[in-house]
């Protein structure tokens, strides 16, 4: 019988936090440079991003969800793809495919825009379920197979998927078990008078730019320097508590009437799965590395704890027939779990 040795991890030095300090204040000074308003979308985005975890944004039309894309790849010189879902998208419009080559009678393999570093998925509730699925296993698998050859995807890789929540027909609804495989959801709203009047202004002025293509900016960090954040974050120390912390919230979504009432318990159809866990422990260590610490707070799970539960609970139809949010659950389950 082998007995199994358990290397501690060493958590990131001095040098390590003030280094990943500066490349993340870099990274958005240079998306706040573009970019007016939404904060909460870019610590989303740069939590994804180093973790290697994918984001599912909702929101109207007209939020500057591709302008936000398109700079964070800019800053970190990452390579940006936006796909526009349609119904008759097919799989290998996304994954690729192969084409004849009549010259030389041969078939030749051209991969897909999904092999990209950031990739939007524009409206992905407007493609079909098949050509869905296509893309959430290259999210899962981080691979693309075509013809029988597999082809890894480039890292940092990144999928920042939008649906539109007013317009839904001809639509086709992501199940909870695809919706579950993304790290975070986002929900933006308009931006505040101040903010509006500040697009105005760099409209005026020329910053704001008519596209993302024509105000590029500039890069502040490299592909490997992202990939060292990841590493970094990886090594930062959660204690047991904490960890508590994160399951006892999980669960408390699964036995909801237990822990906060049966009048809000009924609103929850299924709690979150062990995903939900996992990506605690991710995002709250990469918060806490942009917080400039070596360690884990229950602050550092709170922050994105909406977004990270908010796409993995299922409401019952009495919550959509009372109008019952699955922020206002998180609320609640949040509030009951004692904090450590």
């Amino acid at each position: 019988m082998t007995s199994t040795v358990t290397i501690p991890v060493e958590p990131p030095t001095d040098d390590d936090i003030a280094r990943a300090g500066r490349m993340i204040a870099s990274v958005a000074a240079a998306f706040d440079g573009k970019v007016v308003g939404q904060e909460r979308l870019r610590t989303a985005m740069l939590v994804a991003l180093m973790t290697e975890g994918h984001l599912l944004v909702e929101s109207v039309p007209g939020l500057a969800k591709t302008l936000a894309s398109s700079t964070l790849a800019t800053a970190v010189q990452a390579r940006f793809v936006r796909i526009q879902c349609t119904p008759d998208l097919l799989p290998s419009d996304i994954i690729g495919t192969q084409v004849y080559d009549p010259r030389h009678h041969t078939f030749e393999t051209q991969v897909g825009p999904v092999h990209a570093n950031i990739v939007l998925l524009d409206e992905v509730n407007r493609a079909s379920a098949k050509t869905q699925a296509a893309m959430l296993e290259a999210m899962q698998e981080r691979q693309t197979s075509i013809a029988g050859q597999v082809h890894s995807l480039p890292r940092p890789f990144m999928v920042l998927a939008t649906q539109n929540p007013i317009e839904e027909e001809g639509t086709y609804v992501l199940p909870e078990a695809q919706m579950d495989r993304f790290l975070l959801k986002e929900v933006l709203d308009y931006p505040s008078h101040a903010q509006e009047l500040a697009v105005l202004d760099r409209v005026v002025d020329g910053t704001l730019g008519r596209g993302a293509g024509q105000s590029p900016g500039e890069a502040v960090v490299t592909p490997d320097g992202v990939l060292a954040l990841g590493r970094l974050a990886e090594r930062v120390y959660v204690d047991a508590a904490v960890k508590r912390y994160i399951v006892d919230v999980v669960h408390a979504t699964r036995d909801a009437g237990f822990l906060v009432g049966a009048e809000t318990g009924k609103y929850v159809e299924t709690g979150a799965s062990p995903r939900a866990s996992i990506a605690f422990l991710q995002v709250a260590r990469a918060l806490a590395l942009m917080h400039g610490r070596r360690y884990v707070v229950p602050e550092d799970v709170r922050e994105l704890g909406h977004s990270v539960l908010r796409h993995r609970i299922r409401l019952s139809y009495e919550a959509l027939a009372d109008r019952v949010s699955s922020d206002s659950i998180i609320d609640a389950v949040f509030a009951a779990v004692p904090t450590p």
